[in-house]
């Protein structure tokens, strides 16, 4: 019986929180209010207070929803032989490929919210995540440019999902694109250009 009442309250955090992303997307983070919220979740404030106290509580409740699988890949990866092989790089770029399918959402906010996220936690907190990551996939003694192709693999993941989300084509043939463009930074960096 508790496990009913348990899926009905992860269904109403997980509407919260989409919701809110939603609007803070479309209108900003610093212009949305709680009230607006939970007027468009059609539920009393008291209720949006029961699962989140602050706006802010929402986002990092989204961004701990991400980063939990990010920080279990970057555990993954430091776990692996050193130096880092190609193949686990491009096992690494695989898997924070799967990870990013259902944050679209959350880049879309990073996005539009960049003076917000500079004065987040959460803000700091994802970008210490693709610093971790970007360790991983880059040779402490390579050249810059190719440190660059491997934080640029990264970034093309994200402006990739980000921008082709509305260009026409099969959404799968879109990811598996933009992950072969990161593995070829990442390959082009790992062989020295």
């Amino acid at each position: 019986m508790g496990t009913g009442k348990q899926q009905r309250r992860g269904d109403t955090r997980q509407r919260i929180q989409d919701v809110a992303l939603a609007l803070f997307a479309e209108q900003g983070y610093e212009k949305t209010s709680l009230r607006e919220i939970s007027e468009k979740l059609d539920v009393t404030k008291a209720a949006l207070y029961y699962h989140f106290k602050t706006k802010e509580d929402i986002l990092t409740s989204i961004f701990d929803d991400l980063t939990g699988p990010i920080d279990e890949l970057i555990e993954w990866g430091h776990a692996q032989p050193q130096p880092v092989s190609l193949e686990t790089k491009k096992e690494v770029l695989t898997r924070y490929s799967a990870i990013l399918i259902n944050a679209a959402p959350l880049f879309r906010f990073m996005q539009e919210n960049q003076a917000a996220m500079r004065d987040l936690k959460s803000g700091e907190s994802f970008k210490d995540r693709m610093l971790g990551l970007h360790e991983i996939l880059k040779d402490p003694n390579a050249p810059m440019a190719d440190q660059v192709r491997c934080f640029s693999a990264l970034f093309t993941m994200h402006a990739g999902m980000f921008v082709l989300k509305d260009a026409e084509g099969d959404p799968k043939e879109k990811r598996e694109a933009i992950l072969e463009v990161a593995i070829d930074l990442v390959t082009r960096a790992h062989t020295g250009g």
